[in-house]
């Protein structure tokens, strides 16, 4: 039989906080009957998000088009809807249980590609565009292709998401770390990646890109345009080439910030000699639809032998899931004005990024109302990275010791509270600082009780810590 021993040691050394111990011991804690609030994922349909009526309705006709053929369709969909659905078999017969084209259907990346044209008004091209089972396969790909040798490194920042980490671990890549600046709303600073920079190369490791997340995924900031100029300037004085994890870019909440995608700087700077890969996903936005597995990785600035290599590995997958490419569509070429479905859509996405937006003002004051917590209010995505600060004890510098205390703290929130958060160690932070991410999904109705109650342990646990006079 098979033992631990015998397993990839790259796959025991791979971290995925998101996923982690906490979280299995909430599962328990479920199966025993208590009361979990999942704060530990970008999960929105699982703590009560309702579908959007659009994507689900044009996807059910998809995957069953006998219901076209009743006479209660009529009544059951919006005309646009069905004419829609009518439209996509015609163009794709084989629907929704046949292999695509390795890189996806063809209408649906022309999709694509019109919907980042219209975004950024730029050019975009299908050809450069691969539909993916989320963004996640995506950044793999992206990952796989560019590291040549074990000193190969990508640039991330810290705070980071896992699938950064783990996927280099589990490839055999350098993790490059930049700090991310808290002060600043979790913007980037150039000193900050040069030191990052010079440090890798004085260890032997060669760096060949940088990731930036954008709204950040765990910091909750949106970066301005010139801090992207600032970065694409740094990856152009190195040669990196950049991954744009732009998922979050619907959502946004701080009337004072706006989402400006990599590829719109880019081509208002004249550079086209940067090669640029961005990914998208249903998971997020509003969409939510993560159980659909949908999104796409857009290649800028690549020539045509590349860009084949990238079509090479993604064939080896065969194609993406045929739902999921159809989620993808729907997501890039939504209802719009006079469609029967558009009021009802229009209608839903409002509610949902203005309940959004309550949630993440709600949360951030609450969290800074509370004495020893403190957290920049999220100006987009779905999360709040939350300093800690407890109160100091022998030994508590230590690094093990340091993130001992963090998940200390976070599984006895769970264990009291039901509320399911990831110590910050999982996803990088500044020496000598404590955190947790938490996303703010849960229900409106709820989301005042969870920072009351966190208000609540958080007094209680700290006079439990006996401070070193």
């Amino acid at each position: 039989m098979i033992t631990r021993s015998d397993l990839n040691q790259r796959l025991l050394d791979a971290e995925y906080a998101v996923r982690g111990p906490i979280v299995l011991r909430a599962q328990q804690l479920e199966e025993q009957g208590r009361k979990i609030i999942y704060c530990n994922i970008g999960n929105p349909q699982a703590v009560k998000q309702r579908p959007l009526s659009f994507p689900r309705q044009l996807l059910s006709l998809l995957e069953y088009p006998t219901l076209l053929e009743e006479p209660e369709a009529a009544a059951l969909y919006p005309g646009d809807i069905i004419s829609r659905a009518r439209s996509i078999l015609r163009k794709y017969p084989e629907g929704t249980g046949a292999y695509s084209q390795s890189v996806g259907i063809p209408f649906v990346r022309e999709a694509v590609a019109q919907f980042i044209a219209k975004r950024d008004g730029i050019l975009a091209r299908k050809e450069n565009i691969i539909l993916t089972d989320g963004a996640s396969k995506g950044v793999h790909a992206v990952i796989q292709a560019l590291l040549k040798g074990e000193n190969d490194g990508f640039m991330i920042p810290i705070p980071q998401y896992p699938l950064y980490s783990a996927t280099l671990t589990l490839l055999g890549g350098e993790q490059i770390g930049y700090y991310l600046d808290e002060a600043e709303k979790w913007q980037l600073r150039e000193d900050l990646l040069t030191e990052a920079h010079r440090a890798a190369l004085s260890r032997g490791v060669h760096p060949v890109c940088i990731v930036v997340i954008n709204p950040g995924n765990p910091t909750g900031g949106v970066l301005t345009n010139e801090n992207i100029r600032m970065i694409i300037r740094f990856a152009k004085l190195h040669g990196l080439s950049i991954l744009a994890d732009e998922v979050y870019q619907e959502n946004i909440y701080d009337p004072s910030a706006q989402f400006f995608s990599f590829a719109r700087v880019m081509h208002e700077m004249k550079e086209h000699d940067i090669s640029l890969f961005s990914v998208h996903s249903v998971s997020k936005g509003f969409f939510g639809e993560c159980g659909h597995r949908g999104g796409y990785l857009e290649c800028r600035n690549v020539p045509d032998d590349v860009m084949a290599q990238f079509v090479k590995l993604q064939s080896i997958s065969l194609c993406s899931n045929l739902p999921g490419q159809f989620s993808t569509y729907a997501m890039v070429a939504p209802p719009e004005p006079g469609d029967e479905s558009y009021p009802q859509y229009k209608m839903e996405k409002e509610e949902i990024l203005g309940s959004l937006k309550r949630k993440a003002e709600l949360l951030g004051n609450g969290i800074n109302g509370i004495e020893g917590l403190s957290v920049q209010i999220p100006q987009g995505a779905m999360y709040a990275f939350v300093r800690l600060e407890l109160p100091p004890e022998p030994g508590a510098m230590d690094t093990d010791r340091h993130h001992q205390r963090e998940f200390d703290y976070c599984i006895a929130l769970l264990e009291q509270t039901g509320i399911c958060v990831v110590p910050g160690a999982g996803f990088g932070q500044p020496p000598g600082t404590l955190h947790f991410r938490t996303t703010f999904l849960p229900p409106e109705e709820e989301m005042a009780a969870l920072v009351e109650k966190l208000r609540e342990f958080h007094l209680q646990y700290t006079q439990t810590v006996q401070p070193v006079h």
